[in-house]
């Protein structure tokens, strides 16, 4: 059986969704759990850049280098890709929806739904902010993963 893939989708791809893949790689890694972990934007402005320089920062603060990874945007293929798409807040989990071939609705969910008390919440988008909300980002998402890691470890077992 081939390992789960996730796939994280904010809206550009260079601030959230990269954070979240690099959190996920990161615990998946230290429990020796096998993943397919990639991220993607909504949206096409970014497509082929690195991620924003304060995401890159804050993922080096953590002992993480995201400096080679590249937005993207998600697209149908994807659906087929992946077995878990996690949206980042509910804008994008809506235009995921619309997005997702007919019958494939069941591999999305919000990230945060799979933490115990944040369900139904979205991550903070730190964009318009400071390094501080980018620290808080990445708290939401490295407790997500680590919520990933064991939920997903008990479906590989």
């Amino acid at each position: 059986m081939p390992p789960p893939a996730v796939l994280f989708v904010c809206l550009g791809n260079i601030c959230r969704s990269p954070l979240a893949e690099a959190a996920l790689r990161h615990e998946a890694g230290a429990a020796g759990l096998d993943l397919l972990v990639d991220s993607a934007g909504t949206g096409d402005w970014h497509v082929g850049q690195p991620p924003d320089r304060r995401a890159q920062a804050t993922a080096r603060r953590h002992g993480i280098d995201i400096s080679g990874y590249r937005a993207r945007q998600a697209g149908p293929t994807d659906f087929a890709r992946f077995t878990h798409i996690l949206a980042l807040d509910h804008d994008n989990l809506a235009h995921l929806a619309r997005l997702a071939p007919a019958g494939r609705e069941h591999v999305l969910s919000l990230l945060l739904d799979h933490v115990p008390g944040l369900e139904g919440q979205a991550v903070a988008d730190p964009y318009f902010g400071d390094a501080e909300g980018f620290e808080q980002t990445w708290a939401q998402v490295t407790r997500a993963a680590r919520e990933l890691v064991r939920k997903l470890g008990r479906e590989t077992d």
